[in-house]
């Protein structure tokens, strides 16, 4: 609601100004510095002072006696030293809250399609805490996008040909000697074969380290994945695909979906790559190297992609072995995304969700149900952790130098930074630490080395924890029941956790704070919203029905109400859920939609503390109370939601 009202009052300032002055200047709108200054504050006066030549305090003055009068706007007041305070009717808007917002047609915002690339798991091992992050923020960020009306394709690219699968595929086959027929029997027999490829990571990688003669049977695995001929061949596919499984049933766990996973087989197999090759050579976008420690390799000069780098700091695209580097294959899908590629990927579908949406998977060969179209996007955003910084630069270097400078700037690195654990955590989580360890503010993990948190793990951890604080508080509930809502929670405290965060923050998961139910946690803001259910249910029980709002509050009734300061500014608050949306795209910060849901909570909770809602004697102002609190409750259920956080039947 907020938000339509700031669009419409910067058209019209905006408009006035182009007719009455000539004027063509972007309109700012501010929040005031205190409530008592009204709702909004324009600062455009200040721009204008230089060429008007006159004090922004004049200019100010002066557009507040001119500017139109639009529906929702109460007055226009010069303030300080040049803003104009802009006060909102507040009968009219709470009135437009009830019945709708009366608006004239607008165009449709259409930015093109979108496409979120995020999660991004390598299929070797069971996911970490660390990707759990990953998928939360780009979940979150998609559900920010659709909510504003944006078409966006959802992509998790599975890294099934690269060096992580073939270290896995060698420990089957070189340590353990399995054959493809035996792993795939461990498969259907193992309930968690992603935990059992976890630490068999961890023992090649230290053989590896101990044995670097055995690094051969790297490249041997690596050569036989990328031809897709042979058993190590069939021991990647058969890895690869258990272990992406076990990926898509963790993230279902926390609420996250795609629309279609690209596979880096298809990406070999279907000669994106060989086309992307030919392309980067004719352009003269990488070079062979003849001499020094790239003898042998095609090279993408530094100076393509690094202002600072040395001459000799270039980037291998194809090692001297002919094996292609994995920038050199995201360059191929890159290029794909964009619709610039030429080529296609064969699909099938996968999965259908709870939901009744079909998970397509890429594939070489063509499949017998036609798929929706993907790819061909018009910005894509690459959800990955700012270790690979450097390498998204890369990419976007390899568009430049192909000539597609638009797609280069509209390739966009959404990064964030590592997750760790705090040492209370760790050892809840029965990690051994030494006695420096113990000390420090975070202790970070690491999955090569076996020693880290398995996303299933901790999920399962929250969830037991959670089950107690409910088996607690509601020992009478079934326990079907008390199993969903104590999920419930462990989810709101997961993701509300990674979320609250600014993107280029460390964090450090702490149980018992992600899980409190007070401060600014998941369970906190839940809490907040089965509150303001439960005051509507309490008032069903007790046989009466919620009251016709639309007829029993008109404008006078929601201006009398509404000017009591608390209750305009929960109802504001309340209804400022769409700026809030729109502000955390326009800088992609998903912490900022979490803030606003901690904020609204609280608003609720000193609500809900000063107002005995059912005993209020007086009707008008009980009924106004209902509406509010039935307002409160599907706003804060609507920005719950793009939180991916469900709302419980009970805390």
């Amino acid at each position: 609601m907020f938000h339509r009202i700031e669009r419409r009052l910067a058209r019209s300032v905006s408009s006035h100004l182009k007719e009455r002055y000539g004027l063509d200047v972007p309109v700012v709108l501010e929040q005031p510095r205190q409530s008592r200054f009204g709702e909004v504050a324009l600062p455009v006066a200040f721009q204008l002072a230089k060429p008007w030549r006159k004090s922004p305090r004049a200019i100010a003055e002066e557009l507040a006696r001119e500017l139109p009068r639009i529906p929702g706007v109460a007055s226009y007041e010069a303030a300080g030293s040049g803003y104009i305070n802009v006060r909102l009717d507040r009968g009219w808007y709470g009135r437009a809250l009830i019945t709708g917002f009366p608006e004239e047609e607008e165009a449709p915002v259409d930015a093109g399609k979108i496409i979120v690339e995020h999660t991004n798991i390598n299929p070797n091992k069971a996911a970490h805490i660390g990707h759990l992050r990953n998928a939360v923020l780009g979940d979150t960020f998609v559900r920010m996008l659709r909510a504003l009306g944006r078409r966006v394709e959802v992509q998790n690219y599975i890294d099934n040909t690269g060096v992580q699968v073939a270290d896995v595929v060698a420990a089957f086959h070189f340590l353990e000697q399995k054959s493809p027929e035996e792993v795939a029997a461990l498969v259907a027999e193992q309930d968690r074969f992603d935990y059992y490829c976890w630490d068999l990571y961890a023992r090649i990688s230290a053989h590896f380290q101990g044995n670097p003669e055995a690094l051969r049977w790297r490249q041997q695995a690596l050569h036989a994945i990328e031809s897709g001929q042979g058993p190590l061949a069939e021991l990647g596919r058969i890895v690869a695909d258990a272990v992406m499984q076990a990926h898509l049933r963790t993230m279902l766990r926390i609420g996250v979906q795609y629309d279609v996973l690209p596979r880096e087989s298809e990406i070999l197999h279907l000669k994106f790559w060989a086309t992307a090759f030919e392309l980067l050579k004719q352009r003269g976008a990488i070079v062979f190297e003849t001499q020094g420690k790239n003898a042998g390799c095609w090279v993408m000069p530094a100076a393509a992609f690094s202002e600072t780098a040395g001459e000799d700091e270039g980037k291998i695209i194809v090692r001297s072995d002919g094996t292609v580097t994995y920038v050199g294959k995201d360059i191929a899908y890159q290029l794909w995304k964009f619709g610039l590629l030429g080529k296609d990927f064969h699909y099938r579908p996968l999965w259908r969700y709870p939901d009744g949406q079909t998970l397509w998977v890429t594939s070489d060969t063509p499949g017998d149900e036609p798929a929706p179209v993907f790819g061909a996007g018009d910005w894509v955003y690459n959800v990955i952790d700012s270790r690979q910084s450097y390498l998204q630069d890369v990419v976007a270097a390899g568009l430049r130098a192909l000539g597609f400078e638009e797609q280069a700037r509209r390739s966009v690195h959404f990064a964030y930074e590592i997750v760790a654990l705090s040492p209370r955590t760790c050892a809840e989580l029965g990690i051994e630490l030494s006695p420096e360890e113990r000390q420090r503010a975070y202790v970070e993990v690491s999955g090569r080395k076996g020693l880290g948190v398995k996303a299933d793990d901790l999920i399962d951890k929250l969830i037991e924890r959670a089950h107690c604080e409910v088996e607690a508080r509601h020992p009478d509930a079934p326990e079907s029941e008390r199993a969903e809502v104590a999920r419930q929670i462990a989810v709101g405290a997961l993701r509300y956790f990674m979320l609250k965060y600014t993107r280029n923050a460390v964090i450090a998961f702490d149980l018992q704070e992600a899980l409190s139910f007070e401060g600014e946690t998941g369970p906190y803001v839940q809490y907040a919203a089965v509150r303001a259910r439960n005051i509507l249910r309490k008032l069903q029980s007790q046989g009466q029905a919620l009251p016709d709002f639309a007829a029993q509050l008109d404008q006078a009734a929601m201006a009398r109400q509404l000017a009591q300061e608390d209750f305009w500014q929960l109802v504001l608050t309340s209804s400022k859920a769409g700026s809030a949306i729109e502000r955390a795209v326009a800088s992609g910060e998903p912490a900022h939609v979490a803030k606003f849901a901690f904020q609204l909570a609280q608003a609720f909770n000193n609500f809900y503390h000063a107002y005995p809602v059912l005993q209020e004697p007086d009707a008008e102002r009980r009924t106004f109370l209902l509406w509010l609190t039935a307002y409160f409750r599907s706003e804060l259920a609507r920005v719950l939601g793009i939180l991916g956080i469900p709302v419980p039947e009970y805390m």
